[in-house]
């Protein structure tokens, strides 16, 4: 397994597969010029292509590249045979001749492969076991808690990592929530939610108060993230919004220090590792079971670590946290990461913080393991017809298009 540190990236919106990998990818395409070309094609397959305009993909394509004049082909129809997230550079001379051409995928949360492999000398592994169960196992041997695993094992420069990553994640929950109810960009002229979702919460008590407080401090982020502005992965930027909710919510309500929250980050950040080890966090790969489903794992384990829960019980949070949104469609609507990608996330959050109740409540035995729900998310995605992932051409994309956006 991966650092986990490859979970957290800390970039702009909307999309990490379709914005922040492709920006990247344009800039690994330019340092391997040896000379400067007078146009560069991109050439955008599958999912990319589908839902491309709304996620931005040709800005932050365009942006990447700087002065030099770039041309765009679409191809939704065709997907290339490593992943649906698919493009290709090519660059022409002044005589028109190809120079350069290079092709990488965007396999989730920011990250690509090239035909050589996985992209980024951070990529290599750094964690013996290859599932969480034998992590539990280790750790529980042991008997120390599962954030021990990251300490022992991944490098020293994780924990200030950690820290800067609870930061940006804490100001972006802060930043979108003063942005009262201004529209968010795209025709589908969404308006924000979060900072009136957090006047109703400071009106209300008890658990419908907390329950209002963590949908608040998700919309916030997903909002941002909408915006294209900075946010964190985690593990995705459409699911960016579940994590920094567990956390800012314990952070401001329970006055929660910085060590124990990086520690929990180690912790959700193990549980993103593992399904990326074992399945996929990419949309277009397993729909958004992949992404919000992923996210309300990690949460939940997060939120139960911080809930001083044994592992067994911070593993049986994880579990619920994504059994419960297996088969979730990845179905954008007009392919912009708003609806129903926001509210997804206020969702996720609250589901994660009931997974942790749940698994408090017990004494962390359940029959059905992390793993075993992973490797199921992994067959239900690849079982979902394409249409449900991440192409805008199903769900409620299909149903809503000519409501909202006649062609």
């Amino acid at each position: 397994m991966h650092s986990v540190k490859t979970i957290y990236k800390i970039g702009k919106g909307p999309s990490s597969s379709h914005s922040m990998a492709p920006a990247q990818a344009a800039k690994l395409f330019l340092d391997g010029l040896s000379s400067n070309p007078l146009r560069i094609k991109v050439v955008l397959y599958g999912s990319l292509a589908a839902t491309g305009k709304g996620h931005l993909t040709d800005e932050a394509i365009t942006d990447a590249i700087g002065d030099i004049a770039v041309e765009f082909q679409w191809q939704p129809d065709k997907i290339l045979p490593l992943h649906p997230n698919g493009m290709e550079f090519i660059a022409f001379d002044g005589k028109g001749n190809s120079i350069r051409k290079q092709r990488f995928y965007s396999i989730g949360g920011g990250q690509l492969l090239d035909d050589d492999g996985l992209v980024g000398s951070e990529n290599k592994p750094v964690y013996p076991c290859d599932s969480f169960g034998k992590i539990l196992q280790y750790c529980n041997k042991k008997s120390v808690p599962l954030w021990e695993y990251v300490n022992e094992f991944d490098s020293s420069s994780v924990w200030p990592y950690f820290e800067t990553v609870w930061l940006a994640m804490k100001d972006a929950v802060e930043r979108g929530i003063k942005k009262g109810d201004k529209v968010l960009p795209g025709s589908l002229k969404l308006q924000r939610r979060a900072g009136v979702m957090l006047d109703y919460a400071n009106r209300r008590v008890g658990s419908l108060r907390d329950r209002n407080l963590l949908s608040a401090y998700a919309l916030s982020v997903a909002e941002e993230n909408a915006a294209g502005n900075t946010i964190v992965t985690a593990p995705t930027c459409g699911s960016c919004g579940v994590v920094p909710a567990i956390l800012y919510f314990f952070w401001q309500h329970y006055d929660m220090d910085i060590t124990s929250l990086t520690r929990a980050l180690a912790v959700a950040g193990l549980v993103g590792s593992t399904v990326v080890q074992r399945a996929s966090i990419s949309g277009a790969e397993v729909g958004c079971q992949g992404e919000i489903g992923t996210a309300c794992s990690m949460a939940a384990a997060a939120a139960t670590f911080l809930l001083n829960g044994s592992n067994d019980q911070v593993e049986y949070a994880a579990e619920m946290g994504l059994e419960h949104f297996l088969g979730l469609t990845c179905d954008p609507i007009g392919g912009f990461v708003q609806i129903p990608c926001i509210e997804r996330n206020a969702f996720a959050a609250m589901r994660a913080m009931d997974a942790g109740a749940y698994s408090l409540a017990t004494g962390g035995e359940h029959l059905v393991g992390l793993d075993d729900v992973i490797d199921v998310m992994n067959d239900t995605g690849r079982d979902l017809q394409e249409k449900y992932r991440e192409t805008a051409r199903g769900g409620l994309a299909a149903i809503m298009r000519d409501k909202l956006l006649p062609e």
